[in-house]
């Protein structure tokens, strides 16, 4: 990513850039027959994705762990679109047995699968645990990814061989990738307290994010499957995630507040990489600002995907 480019929204080789919105990257896009999930559609550039979707004719699943947001969602969105076609199941990424849980609903609607976006996060949260004994920041944003992509693959596979339709799967990653502990992902120490840093175990999360679309596209491409993972950078949103920083962060943005999105913006990257057809067969690849850009050395270090953590 360039400043330059960041700054004044001048467009890439995408045809397009910064200054962008998710409506103006799907224009004319026509995706009334596909289905896509999205994970935390209930606020934020996860709801304008649900809208942008929705808009464009695409059958909308929305994954909270907010029931009532998530239904509130819905309707704000059917209220602008009637025909749009919307649902909502419950999902808290932070818990195995509650992705266990989604898969069995959602496979009882028995519709295809062509997209899946896993947006929802969390951001420099306080040290905790979830209920499986795993940092919560690692668990949400990655591990209840990781499982709930897996488990929908099956079904994603059936979809694309049946329609002969490419599937898309979408992580959410960051820039924050490139701000992480000094061995990049910290295996062996992921659930210790005593070395948890809110903002670096962040940066870990969304490099996993990045390893887990690089190795999956790989396995993907070997198999021949009609399927491509991509990973995104949304860019710098005020969004809830936020709502666990403090004083630093807000004066952080207010000195760069040429850098910032809005939501519609900060959505495009997303819905662009999600539908446009140009993008068809692209794997494998991160994203920010609709364009392809490089990662760090880090998310494309192959060694780090033999390790597990310690409990």
């Amino acid at each position: 990513m360039e400043i330059y480019g960041m700054v004044t929204g001048k467009a890439g080789k995408s045809g397009y850039g910064s200054a962008s919105t998710a409506e103006d990257v799907t224009h004319s896009i026509d995706a009334k027959h596909l289905t896509a999930i999205i994970t935390g559609g209930t606020s934020g550039i996860g709801l304008e994705a649900a809208r942008v979707l929705g808009m464009r004719g695409a059958h909308v699943i929305i994954a909270s762990r907010n029931t009532k947001a998530a239904n509130d969602s819905k309707e704000m969105i059917l209220q602008m679109y009637p025909n749009a076609r919307i649902d909502c199941l419950q999902l808290d990424l932070s818990s195995i047995k509650s992705v266990r849980s989604f898969i069995h609903q959602f496979l009882a609607l028995n519709v295809p699968l062509n997209i899946l976006i896993n947006n929802a996060g969390v951001m420099f949260c306080p040290f905790q645990l979830s209920e499986d004994g795993i940092e919560s920041q690692f668990a949400t944003n990655h591990i209840g990814h990781f499982l709930l992509t897996n488990l929908l693959l099956d079904k994603m596979k059936s979809s694309a061989r049946e329609s002969g339709i490419e599937g898309r799967i979408v992580n959410l990653s960051s820039i924050a990738h490139t701000y992480t502990y000094t061995e990049g992902i910290m295996f062996d120490y992921i659930n210790d307290p005593d070395r948890y840093s809110e903002k670096k175990a962040y940066g870990q999360s969304k490099l996993a994010n990045l390893l887990h679309s690089n190795a999956l596209s790989r396995k993907l491409q070997e198999e021949g499957v009609n399927i491509t993972i991509n990973s995104v950078h949304p860019g710098l949103i005020t969004t809830n995630l936020f709502r666990h920083s403090g004083l630093g962060m807000a004066v952080l943005k207010a000195m760069s507040f040429f850098l910032w999105k809005n939501i519609p913006q900060g959505a495009a990257t997303t819905c662009y990489v999600a539908l446009h057809p140009d993008l068809k067969d692209v794997t494998g690849k991160y994203f920010a600002d609709c364009n392809v850009t490089t990662p760090s050395n880090f998310a494309t270090d192959t060694s780090r995907l033999n390790q597990s953590p310690r409990r």
